[in-house]
């Protein structure tokens, strides 16, 4: 097979659910389109609630909120094509459009693993130095930990994706996942990949393994703070503030390793597709759950915006 120049390639077929029966095509779109809407209104509620509550204006929830906005723009950049794709029949997405899938789903991906270690950080000095909490988690430093999220989210997303444009593909290129995975894509080129191998490597240490013992680091300082409290009210109390964000670490880092692993050890595209479902839709819809349900403060503010949401004004009122 003769290879085709990138500039050429017109698009990608994507194998993740075409597998599936006609009858139950329908019901599986039903079912990624609620989980996409839950998903969306989930995460948009938890802005909107700690925009509303002045009380949440907080390092802790001003981290959530830019995790919510990545969590609704991280599906949408896959959940969409999916539906498009299932309702249709159709497996094939267009080669500029995957490209840039590739390098939105990388940036909101690495955002999600930094912010959850900057929150895992604000939590570690909350807990480990209480009376110097307002003094380093400064408004300016907030700030800065944030755009540092953002502008290393970037680059790296950049960097790959500027590799990839540089392969050459061969014509029928099959990826077995309902969106194009960096690796698979790179793997399916038809020109050399030494060079896209090494950095997805190299970043993959820098960026995946770093971060978590980051915030391995600060569970354990936390850990050992919260054993030197001398009461079980106390415990309870320094343990609870950061139980939400723990139960999302947990989570999220749990769905991606399955991800990787059932890659590893299966060769079947249906298998790989179902466990990127749970790391691409399940785990960001869940987050909104996790957050309102274990957290009094966001319960508050939640009631709030619906109250305002539902409520009736006078004005409104037909004359």
């Amino acid at each position: 097979m003769e290879p085709k120049n990138n500039t050429q390639l017109s698009e990608f077929l994507l194998l993740g659910f075409s597998e599936n029966q006609p009858q139950i095509r329908f019901l599986i779109f039903g079912l990624f389109l609620c989980m996409y809407l839950v998903t969306v209104f989930g995460n948009l509620f938890i802005i909107m609630a700690i925009i509303v509550d002045s009380y949440l204006h907080t390092p802790m929830y001003i981290f959530l909120s830019n995790l919510s906005f990545a969590d609704i723009c991280f599906t949408s950049t896959t959940v969409p094509q999916m539906l498009v794709n299932t309702q249709t029949q159709s497996k094939d997405i267009a080669y500029a459009c995957c490209i840039t899938q590739v390098y939105f789903l990388l940036l909101f991906s690495v955002l999600d693993v930094f912010l959850l270690t900057v929150m895992a950080y604000d939590r570690y000095v909350a807990i480990c130095h209480p009376l110097h909490y307002m003094i380093i988690m400064n408004t300016r430093r907030c700030g800065l930990l944030i755009l540092a999220c953002w502008i290393i989210s970037v680059l790296n997303s950049l960097l790959h994706s500027f590799l990839v444009l540089r392969l050459s593909f061969c014509t029928d290129v099959e990826i077995p996942h309902f969106y194009c995975e960096l690796n698979q894509v790179v793997h399916q080129a038809c020109s050399d990949t030494f060079l896209n191998d090494i950095v997805i490597y190299i970043a993959a240490m820098l960026l995946g393994v770093s971060p978590l013992s980051g915030i391995l680091y600060s569970y354990s300082k936390i850990v050992s703070s919260i054993r030197a409290i001398s009461s079980a009210q106390g415990k309870y109390k320094a343990f609870s503030t950061c139980a939400s964000h723990l139960s999302v670490v947990s989570l999220f880092y749990c769905t991606l390793l399955g991800v990787y692993l059932s890659s590893a050890v299966t060769q079947n595209p249906h298998d790989t597709a179902m466990a990127s479902l749970m790391y691409t839709v399940v785990t960001p819809m869940l987050n909104p759950f996790i957050y309102s349900l274990r957290n009094n403060d966001m319960k508050k503010a939640l009631k709030i915006v619906l109250w305002q949401i539902t409520r009736k004004r006078p004005n409104d009122l037909p004359s």
